[in-house]
C-alpha cells in the first residue's frame, strides 16, 4: 500500500527558501522521515508548515517538524512535542548517540555523519506514537 501525502503548497517554498548549503540536509531528513512513514505503513501523512517550520502530522502520531535557523548557522534539528515522553526515551535508549536540546529536539551539526538506523527509529515512534505511548521506552 503506498502512502498517501498531503502536502500544503507553502512547503516547497520553505524548502527552497534554505540556504544553498542546508537544502539538502533538511531534504536528507524529508526524505528519511518519507521513507520510515511509507515503511512502517502510515496509511496518510500531512505534511505542513507549523511555526514556519516543516511538519509532519499522522493520526496516529504525534507532531515531527525540522528545521535550520539563521540564529544557529551551524546546526538544524528534528523537533519533537516537548511533552512526550519521545525525547526522554531516545536519551535513555540512544544515549550520546545524539545531541538534544532539553526535551523537545534532536540537533545535528552540519559535518555531522547522521546515524540513519537509529534516527529512523525516533521517527518511527514518533508516528506512532499515540500507539506506542504506554509502551516501555515506547518499545524501542
Amino acid at each position: 500500500m503506498k502512502m498517501n501525502l498531503i502536502q500544503t503548497k507553502d512547503v516547497d517554498a520553505k524548502f527552497k527558501s534554505y540556504p544553498k548549503h542546508i537544502k539538502p540536509k533538511m531534504l536528507a531528513l524529508r526524505n528519511l522521515i518519507l521513507e520510515t512513514a511509507n515503511e512502517i505503513g502510515i496509511a496518510e501523512l500531512e505534511e505542513t508548515l507549523k511555526w514556519g517550520e516543516p511538519s509532519y502530522l499522522t493520526s496516529k502520531g504525534s507532531t515531527l517538524r525540522i528545521d535550520w535557523k539563521e540564529k544557529t548557522p551551524n546546526q538544524y534539528a528534528m523537533y519533537f512535542k516537548c511533552t512526550s515522553k519521545l525525547v526522554s526515551s531516545f536519551k535513555e535508549v540512544f544515549g550520546d548517540l545524539f545531541q538534544y536540546e532539553n526535551n523537545r529536539a534532536i540537533l545535528f551539526d552540519l559535518q555531522d555523519k547522521i546515524p540513519y538506523k537509529e534516527l529512523k527509529k525516533c521517527i518511527a515512534v514518533t508516528l506512532q506514537y499515540h500507539k506506542l505511548k504506554n509502551e516501555p521506552l515506547l518499545g524501542l
